[in-house]
């Protein structure tokens, strides 16, 4: 009983700490009230605060110090990676660091997550097949969950529900450090969400995106490496955020643009652009990962389920993009 008080009040304060902290950022005499300013690329139109990450993290860390156990050695290399994570991606907001850096750090974050957490690779050709594709996918994650954080609300509420869900799952199995891990950020995500839903008054920035997606990279291999799900698991968990960038990416590819250019032609900045607007967006966001989270939750325990559901999903997206490319075309034509 005292154990569970203990982690109701872990909970409670990093998710008040992170609403308390995102609103003294947003206070223009505040240190850390740094100014994300609107450009072609962008959807706001006046400068916003973009220190909500550092918030958020601040909250992650605190409500981890009030524990009544030891965490384990993959929380601490979670921390550790995501602690270096955040501080490279916090001097990239303030000083614009070169892609290289953020990239070779990433790199190496990946590569100390992935052997760290010693991942099962016995599904993939070889151990080193494996590897390489956690290692990559880890990289591909923190950049994705960055290009996916350009809308009010949106990267917020994905984290408060993606995390959630893994925290479900955690709980289904009686890992309680790995459910309340998971917990304490999808609440940090919640505190940060209060000043971000739309019209937003502070933003994530890159401190916050690039460790959020850092966070989903290294729990769902600490997840596979308790056998807490698969693969497929996580992966349609955070499928809103997977198939648009991955998708828009491959098209951009495919017409010879340069990817790594700021760009606005995701499909959540489409849809805003053609009349939807930012909040109408985000709701239609949020209300797709929570039938795709549970779903996804009710596979884990019907495993022959699994193949029907992943199936039923990949027509469902396609269904989906075939729709919104119809509309924003129809109305993107209209408005020029």
């Amino acid at each position: 009983m005292i154990a569970l008080s203990i982690m109701a009040g872990q909970l409670t304060l990093t998710g008040i700490l992170s609403w308390w902290l995102c609103r003294q950022f947003i206070n223009p005499d505040s240190p850390l009230h740094l100014l994300d300013h609107p450009n072609e690329r962008s959807l706001h139109q006046t400068p916003v605060p973009r220190s909500g990450g550092v918030a958020m993290i601040i909250a992650i860390m605190c409500g981890m110090l009030l524990t009544p156990f030891s965490y384990s050695e993959s929380v601490w290399l979670l921390a550790g990676g995501g602690f270096v994570i955040s501080i490279v991606s916090m001097a990239d907001d303030w000083i614009d660091l070169p892609a290289s850096i953020r990239l070779l750090v990433h790199m190496a974050a990946s590569v100390w997550v992935v052997l760290g957490l010693d991942v099962d690779t016995s599904m993939f050709i070889n151990h080193w097949v494996g590897l390489l594709f956690f290692m990559l996918s880890t990289i591909w994650l923190i950049n994705l969950y960055n290009f996916m954080d350009g809308m009010d609300g949106l990267a917020g509420g994905m984290g408060a529900i993606g995390f959630s869900l893994f925290a479900i799952a955690g709980v289904f199995h009686a890992d309680i450090e790995f459910s309340l891990v998971a917990i304490l950020i999808a609440a940090a995500n919640v505190g940060f969400l209060r000043f971000n839903f739309p019209p937003a008054k502070i933003f994530m920035g890159d401190a916050g995106s690039a460790t959020m997606g850092f966070l989903v990279a290294g729990l769902s291999m600490w997840g596979l490496s308790l056998n807490l799900f698969e693969l497929w698991f996580p992966l349609l968990v955070f499928s809103p955020f997977i198939f648009d960038a991955t998708i828009t990416l491959i098209r951009r590819a495919l017409k010879g643009e340069k990817v790594w250019r700021a760009h606005r032609e995701h499909y959540y900045q489409r849809l805003a652009l053609a009349g939807w607007g930012h909040k109408k967006t985000v709701v239609y966001e949020y209300i797709l990962m929570f039938f795709v989270g549970m779903s996804a939750i009710s596979m884990l325990y019907w495993s022959e389920a699994v193949m029907i559901g992943l199936g039923f999903w990949a027509l469902v997206y396609s269904l989906l993009a075939y729709k919104a490319d119809m509309f924003c075309k129809k109305n993107m034509e209209g408005k020029s």
